[in-house]
């Protein structure tokens, strides 16, 4: 067996990834042709960011792997069969009309889709693509009408008792029938109530089914839909026309796709929850649970708990508007899966574009597991290095540009180039630049800039002496063409200049009372406001010519 990366023994950093990756390959066992890593989703809604985790976790192991030069997937199950639970949000009422059927069959709410499932797949698995995320994906509404689970289903039917057992040791609830009735026990004391298997109704389509009767010999299952008031008769040798329930389900596919690592939330990894029952239901299938991490809720930072089933919750596409690629895997990867975590859109995206570009510094020159979690991010073992601008511009910087400029092209490259970043195109800027224009639109409207389209005339007239010298200065000194270094050095040295001083003479008391008075006049004059972006930045994107005229001087139109 390869040896294991991050172990001791070879002073590499060791994370979650490598644990979990280690616990993968030891389930696995020595020499196995495949190893499976697999997740799996219900397509009931916008798969959020909570929903995202599950994904993640999962192509993180199975990356790890992939890097040892073992075999391995990432096998995406889509529990598209499963049954439609309510009508979110914003969706037409009337859709209540197919509660109960399985989502793959519940047209699509746009109309753009040929099902509900497939509305909502299709924007995730475009995210994940963006996101480096390469997976094999599975339709659970494919495998049960195409045959594939049958002799698993009737397998699961022959030794009911015995499951049952196994699920009546977990369970708290009361039976949804006596099995002292003669009928709901179907004649042979097994509870009906408690079939491992349940149809939809051939009528309309829901599971909204009583099984009232099953033969052995035949394999004819009968039932009743309490929706229609339909009885029906279908043959599970012959007939795929339902699936077995979830607790059974689950282990009947890690046996039938061989599956060594899964991930789940918190709520499968409880006392009587699917992945502990499922241990004990898997070796009925011939195999054995996978290896399993547990992970903690994601919340969004202004929001409550997330629910695919309800709308207006944040997607992976909403965040990829916002951060770049590797910057989200990174916000999943660096934690341990048990940890809960808030990702915050909005005010904190400044913030967190810096510590990622620090890590990004920090990791040419040292490994630990925090810039381990960063070559996480950035590469792919399948993609490679994932996109990154040619030329990092700090995200403080051009979303500063971004908001005063109003997008424009031309300003946005003459601020950037008079920082001193050297362009040959805004292309060297992508794919930050479009989130930096995205991520200002989004901000409210009392939090833009908004530059002045002509003079505070009534503003200028009444300067008082200091500031009618500090504007004199300013436009006396300010040269045509503007570079970070100059401007700044000028915008803090005016009020040095008034008092005496040299403009690279260190500031007084006076000098920094003066300096504050001054940058409240000029942010009023350019932009009608006590406070805004940096100074020299608000400079640099408007150009010397457009500063000159709103604080007093020549109109650069004529």
């Amino acid at each position: 067996m390869a040896r294991t990366r991050g172990s001791k023994d070879d002073g590499e950093p060791t994370d979650w990834v490598t644990r979990a990756a280690d616990a993968a390959i030891r389930q696995a066992g020595e020499g196995a042709a495949l190893i499976t890593c697999a997740s799996g989703a219900s397509p009931s809604g916008p798969v959020h960011l909570g929903n995202l985790r599950e994904f993640l976790t999962v192509h993180f192991v199975a990356e790890e792997v992939r890097r040892r030069g073992l075999p391995v997937r990432h096998l995406h199950s889509w529990d598209d069969y499963d049954r439609f639970r309510k009508v979110p949000a914003g969706v037409d009422p009337s859709w209540s009309e197919h509660i109960g059927r399985p989502l793959s069959v519940v047209p699509d709410p746009g109309g753009c889709h040929e099902s509900w499932a497939e509305h909502y797949k299709e924007p995730l698995v475009t995210s994940l693509r963006e996101m480096g995320v390469e997976m094999e994906e599975v339709s659970q509404t494919s495998m049960y009408r195409s045959g594939r689970y049958r002799e698993q289903v009737l397998h699961a039917v022959r030794h009911r008792e015995e499951l049952e057992a196994v699920l009546a040791r977990f369970r708290t609830k009361a039976p949804a029938t006596s099995a002292d009735d003669e009928d709901a026990a179907g004649g042979d004391g097994f509870d009906l109530g408690r079939f491992p298997y349940k149809p939809y109704c051939r009528q309309c389509g829901r599971d909204t089914v009583t099984v009232t009767a099953y033969d052995d010999e035949t394999t004819d299952l009968t039932y009743t839909c309490a929706s229609c008031d339909f009885t029906g008769t279908t043959n599970l040798a012959t007939q795929d026309e339902g699936k077995l329930v979830w607790k059974i389900d689950w282990p009947m596919r890690w046996a039938f796709e061989r599956v060594h690592f899964e991930p789940g939330g918190d709520d499968h990894a409880t006392p009587g929850s699917s992945y502990t029952v499922g241990t004990e239901v898997a070796p009925f299938f011939g195999w054995r649970a996978p290896s399993f991490v547990a992970y903690s809720f994601v919340g969004v930072a202004g929001m409550t708990k997330m629910s695919s089933s309800r709308g207006g919750v944040p997607t992976a596409a909403d965040a990829l508007r916002i951060l770049e690629p590797p910057m989200l895997r990174w916000l999943y990867v660096r934690r341990q899966p048990r940890q809960n975590f808030t990702i915050d859109l909005g005010a904190e995206v400044v913030r967190l574009y810096d510590e990622w570009d620090a890590l990004g510094r920090k990791a040419a020159t040292k490994r630990d597991v925090a810039t381990l979690a960063w070559e996480r991010s950035v590469s792919t073992a399948a993609a490679g290095t994932l996109p990154r601008a040619a030329v990092t511009v700090p995200f403080r910087l051009l979303s500063s540009v971004a908001d005063v400029t109003a997008g424009a092209p031309e300003l946005i490259a003459r601020a950037v180039t008079g920082s001193g970043f050297e362009l040959s195109s805004l292309e060297d800027l992508e794919p930050r630049l479009a989130r930096a224009l995205a991520w200002v639109a989004d901000q409210p409207e009392k939090e833009r800039t908004t530059v002045r389209t002509e003079p505070d005339t009534a503003r200028l007239a009444a300067l008082s002496e200091d500031e009618e010298g500090w504007l004199a200065a300013l436009l006396d000194r300010m040269p045509d063409e503007l570079d970070q270094d100059g401007i700044t050095t000028l915008v803090y040295g005016v009020p040095k200049l008034g008092r005496g001083l040299d403009l690279d003479d260190p500031p007084t008391d006076e000098v920094k009372a003066d300096q504050k008075a001054f940058f409240r006049l000029l942010y009023g004059l350019l932009v009608d406001a006590e406070r805004g972006p940096r100074l020299p930045t608000l400079f640099l994107a408007l150009g010397a010519e457009r500063v000159r005229y709103l604080l007093g001087g020549a109109d650069p139109g004529n």
